[in-house]
Formats: structure tokens, C-alpha cells, sequence
């Protein structure tokens, strides 16, 4: 093998050269990973990397949900190389974000769902966010209003709402996440949606929905009539 050209070298253009021309889906799992890898590594085989990532996380939603502290831990990844995987699932929930936004309205659709789902889906911790619509439904802001434990002990009904009449926001809508999965909602999540939801009103404001999000599912309290 001549060192100047290593072989490892070839397969990254032949790999470069199928997702151009065929995106994503020419690829095996490990192999768009070694690709991305490549950007951070590119003086070594990363095969054996993005094989050993995908072994110790599961998958690549797996790799995509952990901390940079954990992807360092693995043989082989540097801070460097774990700083770039997190910024493409960050980058991704950015983008998911700014495609809601640019919805003429806004209640509960795909582009919404597409976009918790990425930025909650795949939390250890609870995270209990709002967003913030204006008259015409459209997005004014997302904010995260309690991060850990949420309940209506936390997430007190005039912080949400404090936080609305600051946006001029004429409606809300409560979004979090459950990491256990199970996304059925508890006896506090009711009782804090419909404390919100009572506070609102008084300000004429609308509670559009509360959506809890988990790993690979959702609740709508709009879908479930709980919200009338």
C-alpha cells in the first residue's frame, strides 16, 4: 500500500460520491456516521470508530441524544470530534424550528410535533417549554420556562403568562417531555394545564394545547378533549 495514499482514503471518496449522488439512503448507519466523522478525523480509518459509537450508544438517535461528556468516554473520540456530532443534532432542531416558525399558522402540526420531538425526544431530564403564538397563530417565541422536575409546585402559572404578556402573545401552547416515555399525562400535568389555563382566560388568552412528548410518541390534551 503506498503510504501517501492509504486505502481508507478512496472509501471516503467512494462514500462522499454515493450521497451526492443518492443521499442518505445509499448509506448504511455506520457509514453516515463514518462519513461525519471523517470531517472531524482526517488523517485515520474511522470505520472501526463510528462501528464502536453506534455499538455503545445503540443507534444513531442514541449517539445523536448523549452528552459530548459521554461520547468523549469512548475510545477513539476526542472533545473535538464529539462537539461536531452534537452540533449536527443540534443543527437539526435548529432547522425543525425555524420550518415551524415559517407556518402561516400554527396549532398543533407536523412541523410543531417534528420539532419537540427533536429538541425533547431524547431527554434525560424533564424540560417544560411554551410557545408563544400571536393573533394569527404564528410563532412569536419558544421558551423554556423549567427544566427537571415539573409540576405546578415549579412552574408557576404567572411565569408562563408573565412571559406572554411580555411576546403580546394572544395564545400558548405547553409543551414537555416525559423521559420514561410513557406519555400519559399525570394528575399534577392536569392540574397545572388547567390552572394555566383558568390564569389565561382571566388575560384573554388562549391555551391552545399541552403536548407531552416521548421517546417515539406524543399526548395532545387537544386531541384527548381534555382541553376543550
Amino acid at each position: 500500500m503506498n503510504s501517501d495514499h492509504p486505502d481508507y482514503k478512496g472509501h471516503r471518496q467512494r462514500l462522499k460520491k454515493r450521497f451526492s449522488e443518492s443521499g442518505l439512503d445509499s448509506l448504511h448507519d455506520y457509514e453516515v456516521l463514518e462519513l461525519l466523522l471523517s470531517y472531524a478525523i482526517p488523517r485515520r480509518d474511522v470505520k472501526p470508530l463510528a462501528k464502536r459509537l453506534l455499538r455503545n450508544f445503540g443507534s444513531l438517535k442514541g449517539l445523536l441524544d448523549a452528552e459530548i461528556g459521554e461520547m468523549g468516554k469512548v475510545d477513539g473520540t476526542g472533545i473535538h470530534t464529539a462537539i461536531l456530532i452534537k452540533l449536527v443534532k443540534d443543527l437539526g432542531t435548529l432547522y425543525l424550528m425555524e420550518k415551524a416558525k415559517d407556518k402561516s399558522q400554527i396549532t398543533s402540526t407536523n412541523e410543531l410535533l417534528d420539532y419537540c420531538r427533536a429538541s425533547m425526544g431524547g431527554l434525560k431530564d424533564e424540560r417544560f417549554s411554551v410557545i408563544y403564538l400571536n393573533a394569527q397563530n404564528m410563532i412569536i417565541n419558544i421558551e423554556t420556562i423549567q427544566e427537571g422536575i415539573v409540576n405546578q409546585a415549579v412552574v408557576y402559572p404567572r411565569k408562563v403568562l408573565e412571559k406572554a404578556l411580555k411576546h403580546k402573545a394572544s395564545a400558548i401552547i405547553l409543551v414537555h417531555n416525559h423521559p420514561s416515555g410513557n406519555v400519559k399525562p399525570s394528575d399534577a400535568d392536569i392540574k397545572l394545564t388547567k390552572a394555566i389555563q383558568e390564569t389565561a382566560r382571566v388575560l384573554e388568552i388562549l391555551v391552545h394545547d399541552h403536548i407531552i412528548i416521548g421517546e417515539d410518541r406524543f399526548f395532545s390534551f387537544r386531541e384527548k378533549g381534555i382541553l376543550p
